[in-house]
C-alpha cells in the first residue's frame, strides 16, 4: 500500500487521485459552462441527454455510459463547489488511509451500487457527485470518529456526529418531491458507504464466531471432538484423521 504526505493546503497537499478527479470533474464543469453560452437547446437535447443519468434510457436504450458519465456533472457552481471541497477535505485523508488502489475501489464501490439504487428507484435524470461524496463522508466518519471538524470554519464537531446528522437530513428530505429524489440518492451513498465500512467487521466477526465454536468441541489431547452421535443420545468422541493447527494460526 502506498501512502502520500497530506497536509491541509490547496495545490501540493492534494493525494494524486483526489487531485486527477478534481481536475477532471472541473474540465467538465467548464465544458458544460460553454455549451450553456453556446446554447442552452443544444446542451439540453445533446450532452444531457446522452450524458445524465437517466434510468428510462439506461434500461430501455441501453445508454450504459451514462452510469460513468453523470458523475462528472454538476448544476451549478455551488454544486461542484460542495462536492470538490468535501472530496479535497475527507477524500484525501482517506487515499492516505488505504492508498490509491483502496481509496478508488472504494469510491467505485458506492458509486456503482448508487447508481444501481437510482436506476432501480429514480424516475429522473440525476447529475453529480453528491452520493459518492456523502459514501466518502461516511468512511471518513467511520475511521476517524473523534476528528473534529469545523462547521463555517469556526464551529468544531466530531466527524461521526456531522455523519449522523447529514444522514437525518438526508432521511427527513428524502419525501419533498423531485428534489427528494437528491436526497434519496445523497442517503443512498451514506447507506452504502456504510455496508462497505461494516462488512469487513461483521465477516471478521462471524469467522471468530465459527471458528470459536468449531474448536470448543474439540475434546481433551487435540486429537478430536465430541458429537452426540450415540446411539443412547449420549456425546461420542470422533478422532480427528489430520492434524489440526492451533486457532491463532487461521488468519480472520
Amino acid at each position: 500500500m502506498t501512502y502520500y504526505r497530506y497536509r491541509f493546503s490547496f495545490g501540493q497537499g492534494l493525494t494524486p487521485a483526489v487531485k486527477n478527479l478534481m481536475i477532471a470533474t472541473g474540465a467538465v464543469f467548464l465544458v458544460q459552462q460553454m455549451l450553456l453560452m453556446t446554447s442552452v437547446d443544444l446542451y439540453v437535447r445533446y450532452f444531457l441527454n446522452y450524458f445524465a443519468l437517466d434510468p428510462q434510457k439506461v434500461w430501455t436504450q441501453y445508454y450504459i455510459w451514462q452510469l460513468f458519465t453523470y458523475i462528472f456533472l454538476h448544476g451549478d457552481f455551488f454544486h461542484i463547489l460542495f462536492n470538490l471541497f468535501s472530496l479535497w477535505m475527507f477524500g484525501g485523508e482517506l487515499e492516505n488511509y488505504w492508498g490509491r488502489e483502496g481509496f478508488f475501489s472504494t469510491s467505485s464501490f458506492v458509486v456503482s451500487v448508487r447508481e444501481i439504487f437510482t436506476v432501480l428507484l429514480s424516475p429522473y435524470p440525476v447529475i453529480g457527485a453528491s452520493g459518492a461524496i456523502y459514501g466518502i463522508l461516511l468512511a471518513f466518519g467511520w475511521l476517524f470518529p473523534n476528528r473534529p471538524i469545523y462547521i463555517y470554519f469556526l464551529f468544531p464537531i466530531p466527524a461521526k456526529y456531522m455523519v449522523i446528522i447529514f444522514g437525518l437530513i438526508e432521511f427527513f428530505s428524502s419525501g419533498s418531491g423531485g428534489g427528494g429524489v437528491a436526497h434519496l440518492t445523497h442517503l443512498g451513498g451514506l447507506v452504502f458507504g456504510l455496508f462497505f465500512m461494516a462488512y469487513p467487521v461483521i465477516r471478521q466477526k462471524l469467522r471468530r464466531e465459527y471458528y470459536k465454536r468449531k474448536w470448543s468441541q474439540r475434546g481433551p489431547g487435540g486429537g478430536g471432538y465430541y458429537t452426540n452421535r450415540g446411539k443412547e443420545g449420549g456425546m461420542v468422541r470422533v478422532e480427528s484423521s489430520q492434524n489440526h493447527l492451533p486457532p491463532s494460526t487461521f488468519h480472520i
